[in-house]
């Protein structure tokens, strides 16, 4: 009796000693994989992005700094338009987005503040988006809605600013991304309430993409909305009119992100990427994409890399 309580006893250890190495083991596998850096600090993210080019590459410019870190990071990119994009981000489905002030502004408040800068868009961004989402840093980098219009259009109109277009709005065919229709701020309702225009008609493209550009070239569209640092309008001799009453708001690029995803080594990062980001360097990353036909993530990594921000 006495050997088989000593036999039970050693079998006993030996599966308390196997079944603390496992639970020790399971433990190190939560622990995030990912580039350069301490990533143990960081939680996992999933990065997306809107359908054109330039939210493409920032999303990636994004991704890049983050995984520089030792972040785990995984990319939705090219989901859609805001109206799909934040719903995303409420459910969790989507972790951190670059957006722009006065649009992301216009969304959340539909279409009622009066923030017209971007330290008073920021703050009513802060006080009025869900409790589970935040803005980070803004950049001075800025990407603005446009009425552009093509240069034919232009001489027989003889068209400088927005306001023209009410002169004339019965002969003019506007294109752009089918949300542009229904949205308030920037859409036909926020064209039509500040400036009195209403379009002979409007026709349903892409986001300031290759349906939107080749549209507007071949005079089927006569106008269009167009992104102010596409290379796409100087290439094309496009004509993005003014706006003297203020339509279009401030609009720099800045991080929306989840609120449990933002440690402070996540906000210290992508705050750093948007003290890098200036309107012209975002011009000339945007052209490297649009025009020389460079992979958005090769774009993002070389100036992740210039700006010291890289793996």
């Amino acid at each position: 009796m006495t050997r088989r309580r000593r036999t039970i006893r050693m079998l006993a250890a030996a599966l308390a000693a196997l079944f603390l190495a496992g639970a020790l083991s399971a433990c190190g596998d939560d622990e995030p994989s990912g580039g350069g850096g301490d990533g143990a600090s960081l939680p996992a993210i999933t990065v997306g992005s809107a359908n054109f080019p330039e939210n493409v590459l920032l999303a990636e410019i994004y991704a890049g700094a983050l995984e520089a870190k030792g972040a785990t990071v995984s990319k939705k990119l090219n989901v859609g338009s805001r109206e799909a994009l934040f719903p995303a981000m409420q459910q969790g489905d989507i972790h951190l987005l670059p957006e722009y002030t006065g649009a992301l502004l216009s969304f959340v408040s539909k279409g009622t503040a009066e923030a017209r800068d971007t330290a008073s868009q920021v703050t009513a961004l802060t006080a009025q988006l869900p409790a589970e989402l935040a803005v980070l840093e803004p950049s001075t980098a800025e990407d603005k809605d446009t009425v552009t219009c093509n240069k034919e259009t232009v001489d027989k109109y003889s068209l400088v600013s927005i306001e023209d277009v009410a002169k004339v709005d019965d002969q003019i065919v506007m294109g752009g991304p089918p949300e542009l229709r229904s949205r308030e701020g920037f859409g036909l309702p926020g064209l039509k309430k500040v400036y009195g225009i209403e379009f002979k008609e409007f026709k349903a493209l892409d986001v300031a993409g290759p349906l939107t550009v080749a549209a507007l070239k071949d005079n089927k569209v006569n106008c269009a909305n167009l992104f102010s640092t596409q290379s796409a309008i100087a290439v094309n001799g496009f004509i993005s009119l003014d706006d003297p009453k203020g339509v279009v708001e401030g609009e720099n690029v800045i991080p929306l992100v989840a609120k449990d995803k933002a440690t402070p080594e996540v906000t210290d990062t992508l705050n750093a990427v948007s003290a890098a980001l200036d309107t012209e360097t975002l011009k000339g990353l945007v052209k490297r994409v649009e025009v020389d036909k460079e992979a958005p993530a090769d774009v993002a990594a070389s100036f992740l890399t210039d700006k010291g921000l890289g793996s």
